[in-house]
């Protein structure tokens, strides 16, 4: 038991999958998993453990940005011994043709956060992907079907920019969406030598302003996760 998870030894599997929401963990696991049980309630982050086709696979609920979902992160990895983690989320497109629904494999993370400055000072540290969870998941694309845009995302620490045209120069070179969280899990795992890969599903549009309902991001984001749980 851990300061922010009270599983007890054995109850998290070395595979998490992580959403933000700790309600969209409920949904994945409830919807996606058999032989579950809710393993962790404090704070109100809900985390479970199942199977998908046999194999034991857990979601946790990991908050909004990359403080709240390192402190999941770190207990995880450290006090449970995760060995994968792979974040399932939704995120901004900044690029017209990164439309609603799609889904963004996120090969490495930008950030505007000071996470890495004392870890790395008067230096810039990239945080990447997993090759062998990324190379997984666009082969299950490619097998699927699935239309994927895969490149460098933005994880950043403001939701609400008083800058409306902040995210323009990010889309000059190539940023395809933004988030909150990737370049702290990619930094982490990095860190401790295990496995991370952030798969997101575009619910709105920086560039053509729209965005998904509530009720649609639901049913789009099946797909993402169908996704993350092939990769076990």
């Amino acid at each position: 038991m851990s300061v922010h998870l009270e599983a007890k030894d054995g109850e998290i599997a070395p595979t998490v999958l992580l959403p933000g929401d700790p309600l969209r963990a409920k949904w994945i696991a409830e919807t996606f998993l058999e032989e579950v049980f809710c393993y962790n309630q404090v704070r109100g982050m809900l985390g479970y453990t199942g199977t998908y086709e046999g194999k034991k696979v857990s979601v946790q609920g990991g908050g909004m940005g990359i403080p709240s979902t390192l402190v999941y992160c770190n207990e995880l990895i450290k006090e449970y011994g995760v060995k994968q983690i792979i974040r399932v989320g939704s995120a901004g497109s900044y690029q017209v043709d990164v439309q609603l629904n799609d889904i963004v494999v996120a090969m490495a993370a930008s950030t505007d956060s000071n996470v890495n400055a004392s870890r790395f000072p008067h230096a810039n540290y990239a945080p990447t992907a997993s090759f062998e969870l990324f190379q997984k998941a666009i082969r299950y694309a490619t097998e699927w079907n699935i239309p994927i845009k895969a490149g460098n995302i933005l994880s950043s620490d403001i939701f609400y920019d008083d800058n409306p045209d902040y995210y323009k120069k990010w889309a000059d070179y190539g940023v395809l969406c933004v988030e909150m969280e990737t370049a702290g899990i990619y930094t982490l795992a990095a860190k401790y030598g295990i496995e991370a890969l952030t798969l997101l599903t575009i619910s709105d549009s920086l560039v053509t302003k729209e965005q998904l309902s509530h009720k649609e991001r639901e049913v789009s984001f099946r797909t993402m996760v169908e996704m993350a749980l092939s990769l076990l």
